[in-house]
């Protein structure tokens, strides 16, 4: 097919099809970073914790006044949670994965700088974390009883001899180095560091605040009991045993004492849906959006087609007695539709790489991948095809006669 006459045919025809270009590729600059963020949030949504999600949960009893003897109630209260029929462990915890609330300290392997420290979600418990959380452990051990210090915070700092890293924190502390226990590593910096030696590495745990970057699996876990009278417990089940034991530890602990009140009782599953609500939000709103540009620039490509279709009845009559077929007329009006989606297509792309650098220094994303370029330039090729092949079908069955007479 000759495309010489096409073009003439634009240039005559040409605001439509400028129209049509731009908003091709308006839509492609918006889908493509549009379906990146998409992407982005979903990943980050769905990123592994560390935790035994599906049989944790987390409970949190405030106290009302002073609590006179809190690490009696800490001990007690872990004995009758793990008391209860279908609890694998309990644990007395500072804080929770993805809570959106917590402590967030240095450590530094040259506490002698000040300014040398990375910083990290520390959690903290007199328990054991692997058995109450489900981490894994991948080198080294998990604490024993002769690790734990028992801190008071109205009398001194947070203090302790021995930690455990997750991987991601050990890689950023020592970069070059493959194994990590038996390190030596200081809570803080100058003159108020604490040399701790590390004991064990677990693969992962996320912080409370379930960062979006890497920095969400800077987490570190110290052996103290912690004297407070917020009462936090983190609580592991056997599997499909959590709703009854979350019902049954919440009654338990309420009636030991009436010096606190429940303050909240969530499952994994609750919490991480309250920490990632946003994302999905954001997610769903740019995928309607997607789509209704989709509709949109469809509906633009049927309508200026189906408006071509009837300025050209006598010219397709014409072709149509001089022998054209109706694959011909077919062809014509989809190669068409192609040169103008393939131009709107190569603006699109400086359009979307513009718009994405855009979102790099705003919202601190990575630069768009190539391929969701790909993805885009692919789907609106294909809307164009879809698009234009119903007026283009019409135009196809005109018989020469009725085409020619009506114009």
């Amino acid at each position: 097919m000759e495309i010489r006459p096409i073009l003439s045919a634009l240039l005559r025809s040409k605001t439509g099809a400028v129209l049509i270009a731009a908003q091709i590729a308006l839509t492609l600059a918006i889908i493509a970073n549009a379906l990146y963020i998409v992407d982005d949030r979903i990943d980050r949504a769905n990123r592994p914790s560390g935790v035994d999600e599906a049989n944790t949960f987390f409970m949190t009893l405030g106290p009302i006044g002073d609590i006179p003897d809190k690490e009696a109630m800490q001990k007690r209260d872990v004995d009758v949670l793990r008391a209860i029929p279908g609890v694998l462990d309990a644990a007395w915890i500072n804080q929770f994965p993805m809570t959106q609330n917590g402590w967030n300290l240095g450590l530094t392997t040259t506490p002698q700088d000040p300014n040398s420290g990375i910083g990290g979600a520390t959690y903290f418990t007199p328990d054991s974390l692997t058995k109450s959380l489900g981490v894994r452990i991948v080198e080294g051990r998990d604490f024993t009883a002769d690790d734990v210090r028992t801190v008071d915070p109205e009398k001194g700092q947070l203090r302790a001899d021995s930690v455990i890293l997750t991987q991601q924190m050990a890689k950023k502390l020592w970069p070059d180095a493959t194994t990590y226990v038996g390190r030596e590593v200081s809570l803080g910096a100058g003159t108020d560091a604490a040399p701790m030696r590390v004991v064990g590495v677990i693969d992962r745990l996320i912080s409370p605040f379930a960062q979006s970057n890497d920095d969400a699996w800077n987490s570190f876990v110290l052996p103290v009991r912690h004297m407070v009278g917020v009462g936090t417990y983190v609580v592991r089940t056997q599997p499909g045993q959590r709703a009854r034991v979350m019902r049954a530890a919440e009654d338990a602990l309420t009636k030991l004492r009436n010096d606190r009140v429940l303050v909240a009782n969530r499952s994994a599953d609750e919490i991480r849906a309250r920490r990632y609500q946003g994302e999905k939000s954001i997610a769903g709103m740019l995928i309607a959006v997607t789509v209704g540009l989709l509709l949109v620039t469809g509906s633009g490509i049927v309508g200026l087609a189906s408006l071509w279709v009837t300025q050209r009845r006598k010219q397709i009559g014409v072709r149509r007695a001089l022998g054209a077929t109706r694959f011909d007329i077919l062809r014509y009006f989809l190669v068409e539709n192609a040169m103008i989606t393939t131009i709107g297509v190569v603006i699109g792309i400086a359009l979307a790489l513009a718009l994405n650098q855009v979102l790099v220094s705003t919202l601190e994303l990575p630069r768009l991948p190539l391929a969701y370029l790909g993805y885009g330039m692919l789907t609106l090729w294909g809307l164009g095809i879809l698009a234009v092949y119903g007026p283009a079908s019409r135009a196809s069955s005109v018989p020469p006669a009725i085409a020619t007479r009506s114009a």
